[in-house]
């Protein structure tokens, strides 16, 4: 008898706490629609037509016709894509050995408390107000050698033909993409620094741990999947630096700062040859997946576990 009514509430209790559970992964299946429905229109479908395009032969404006893999023959024999292609991974190293260390210091100095931090967190991130445009006619005309700060300023070692020597050109392009990026980064990693709990630090000073140990044994290793979400957002953005080199030296002087997503705007819009601009295309969406990939793996097996390593 005593059994009987003790397995009675039991069963009773299993299918009220099933059906709640059934209905919640219900409704979120549900929400999960608007935004699968946008990632198709917006994502899938135009990269199928890309794709689609790469084996075509269309200037833009006429009609389309089938060009078969005469698109990837020429385009992977020309020897300009490789150039591009170099120039791209080029400004996406330097790029990430200037910005990371920056933002990374920046977020961990603005993550404190003291009232004149804020103030300052708020001078670096102007340039996340800015376009990349603005940014790019802004620079080019602060460094014009005739007009800009050499002239104002009476500073002789700015006045230098920044944008038509190919070293000069290609350093500008790299200081100017750290100058508007880094505040992006810094706020992520003063959002990492905050979630890191007190009480190791606490534990640290106790132990005798300076400031600098502090900084290598518990803030570097606690912020390992925040630097692998920054560099992955960093790497592969870098893919996409098309309207400040366009506007800030149009890829020249030559073909120095000819990255692959401006060589892709000049061969579709300016020659008028949307097929082989489809295949670079393509080849940036294959270089910032699989990129995304490698430093994704590079964070472990268990991406959705906590950054608090050790608690």
């Amino acid at each position: 008898m005593s059994n009987a009514v003790s397995t009675a509430p039991r069963a009773a209790v299993r299918p009220a706490s099933s059906k709640p559970t059934e209905q919640r992964k219900t409704a979120l299946a549900w929400l999960t629609l608007p935004a699968l429905f946008f990632f198709l229109v917006f994502a899938v479908v135009p990269l199928a037509g890309v794709l689609i395009l790469s084996f075509t032969s269309w200037d833009g404006i006429g009609a389309i016709g089938a060009a078969g893999l005469d698109n990837w023959f020429s385009v992977l024999a020309d020897p300009g894509l490789y150039n591009a292609l170099g120039l791209t991974f080029l400004i996406m190293a330097v790029s990430w050995l200037v910005q990371t260390p920056i933002s990374l210091l920046l977020g961990v100095f603005t993550a404190g408390s003291q009232r004149y931090r804020a103030a300052l967190a708020v001078l670096y991130f102007l340039p996340l107000l800015l376009s990349s445009a603005a940014v790019a006619i802004a620079f080019k005309a602060l460094l014009d050698p005739n007009f800009g700060l050499a002239t104002g300023l009476g500073l002789p070692f700015l006045a230098q033909d920044w944008l038509g020597v190919p070293q000069l050109a290609l350093g500008l392009v790299i200081f100017v993409i750290a100058w508007q990026f880094v505040p992006f980064h810094t706020l992520i990693y003063q959002g990492g620094v905050r979630q890191i709990p007190k009480s190791l630090y606490e534990a640290a000073q106790i132990d005798g741990a300076g400031t600098i140990k502090q900084f290598f044994h518990i803030t570097l290793p606690q912020l390992k999947y925040t630097i692998i979400t920054s560099s992955t957002l960093m790497v592969v953005g870098s893919l996409t630096y098309f309207d400040l080199i366009f506007v800030l030296t149009g890829g020249g002087p030559g073909n120095s700062t000819r990255i692959l997503a401006l060589d892709m705007y000049l061969r579709g819009f300016r020659a008028n040859l949307m097929g082989p601009a489809s295949v670079i295309a393509v080849i940036l969406v294959i270089i910032g997946l699989a990129l995304a990939l490698f430093l994704q793996r590079l964070g472990g097996k268990d991406k959705q576990g906590s950054q608090l390593e050790g608690l």
